[in-house]
């Protein structure tokens, strides 16, 4: 397999590169090889059949009724190219309609997360902008397509980074516009979601979702394609991001992610040495915060005199690494204890408005942690649910995932017309920085403040409803 488009980039990225080969299901393998000065890219190509299954809501926005009729294609015959930019990892995938991945590429960022201790927005943008038509093509070539076999180009377009949204969106237009292909814009913590469907055959609606990452924390209530309600979500920071500072706080390697540098450290530390107050208690919903949390790790560290710019994990005494073990697994015993605490909630407020419920889905990068998935795995035992989690190189951002929803909304109808082949030097991207998921349930309103809503984009749920009740209306007025 060939890595020549990796040869024009400039020497700020990782020196080593891993592959990954896999054939069948969870199957992979591994070969390192050393690629100097090039980014750390990550090539994945695992063959998952799920059971294509129609949904019970078949419905479109406007715009898409006006070229629905014009694609007229078997489920199982679409072939969709996925799109993944919105922070810090370039991915891009191949993925049939009845759920084969016939390719997944993705180019990571981890030297430059560790080396500016977490994401830099123009630095990111930057990185997208030099791998993302390689990306792209690698991935056409390993499955062996050109755009010409394509059935649609799904690609995020919120929430994120404005700067790195971006990159994934004009590359998304300009190859729907030159092989005149239609165009789905996908809401990011939906593809965490949905991607759970195309792993387990018989995930069906209603189901609850915890997704979890380094920018996100949401509780939803999933009731089909496009139809949720947010039962709740982060005030602050999400857990992610205060694993990452923990982690870098400790002094250790987070090159390979801090959640999974701190969940190492923690295997060797007592959980119950430091005693960290569990966030949010006296509120009675839903949501979450780990900014408190945070300035406990931080005061916890500066009390135990841990100085790791001038001793990193590496150098430590067996003394001092005990000591900071102990931190780490009592700040992750306390984080885990937070969403336990919120998840046990939000299961009793879904069985109230959805008796059915089966499943709680659990996705983003922090559920590839294992000590999480243990905890949450006890929670649903208890109540009588299972637990869905994707494998972990589909926890993480990848274009399969963007993919796979762009085709369970294709499915349904909803997508825009082909762009066109060139879009006009003043075009303006149709991006979502701030782009909630679902409409909020009462109860999950947060009482500990007010979160920041200025700008923010109506939700994916209320824009689809809207566009519903107006076809209706539209269909009604028709002679």
């Amino acid at each position: 397999m060939s890595l020549s488009f990796l040869a024009p980039l400039t020497s700020r990225y990782a020196p080593l590169s891993k592959l990954h080969f896999g054939h069948g299901r969870g199957a992979s393998q591994s070969l390192n090889c050393i690629l100097s000065r090039r980014p750390a890219i990550t090539i994945l190509a695992i063959f998952l059949h799920p059971i294509f299954r129609p949904q019970s809501l078949s419905f479109s926005s406007t715009a898409i009724a006006r070229c629905g009729s014009s694609r007229s294609v078997a489920p199982e015959n679409l072939i969709v190219l996925g799109i993944e930019t919105s922070c810090d990892d370039t991915a891009a995938a191949v993925v049939t309609g009845n759920g084969k991945i016939l390719s997944q590429i993705v180019s990571s960022q981890a030297d430059l997360l560790s080396r500016y201790g977490g994401v830099a927005p123009k630095m990111a943008e930057e990185a997208h902008s030099l791998v993302i038509d390689q990306v792209v093509q690698q991935a056409l070539d390993n499955s062996s397509l050109t755009g010409e076999d394509l059935s649609a180009v799904a690609v995020t377009i919120g929430p994120g980074l404005s700067l790195c949204l971006r990159v994934g969106v004009t590359k998304a237009r300009s190859i729907a516009g030159r092989f005149n292909l239609p165009f789905i814009g996908v809401h990011h913590m939906e593809a965490h979601t949905l991607v759970a469907r195309l792993v387990e055959r018989d995930l069906q609606f209603p189901f609850l979702a915890l997704l979890i990452s380094g920018g996100h924390n949401l509780l939803i209530l999933a009731r089909d394609v496009g139809h949720y309600v947010q039962l709740g979500t982060t005030i602050d920071d999400a857990i992610g991001e205060a694993y990452d500072k923990t982690a870098r706080w400790l002094g250790l390697d987070i090159s390979k992610g801090g959640g999974q540098a701190l969940e190492e450290l923690a295997h060797e530390g007592d959980s119950n040495s430091v005693k960290f107050k569990i966030p949010m208690r006296q509120y009675k919903d839903c949501n979450f915060s780990y900014a408190g949390l945070k300035t406990q790790v931080r005061l916890a560290i500066e009390s135990r005199h841990v100085c790791v710019d001038k001793n990193p994990i590496l150098s430590a005494s067996s003394h001092e690494r005990k000591s900071r073990a102990d931190i780490a697994a009592s700040f992750q015993r306390v984080a885990v204890l937070h969403l336990e605490e919120r998840c046990q909630r939000a299961i009793e407020w879904a069985k109230e408005m959805e008796p059915s419920i089966k499943c709680l889905v659990v996705s983003g990068g922090v559920a590839s942690n294992q000590y999480v998935r243990s905890r949450l795995n006890y929670v649903v035992e208890r109540n009588g649910i299972s637990l869905v989690c994707p494998p972990p190189n589909l926890c993480t951002d990848n274009g399969v995932m963007v993919a796979w929803t762009g085709i369970e909304h294709f499915i349904l109808g909803r997508f825009d017309p082909p762009p066109p082949a060139f879009d006009p030097e003043d075009y303006m991207c149709d991006l979502r920085p701030r782009w909630p998921l679902g409409e909020e349930y009462l109860h999950g309103k947060s009482e500990a403040r007010s979160l920041k809503r200025a700008r923010m984009h109506p939700s994916l749920t209320s824009i689809i409803q809207s566009s519903v009740k107006q076809q209706i209306s539209t269909i009604h007025a028709s002679p």
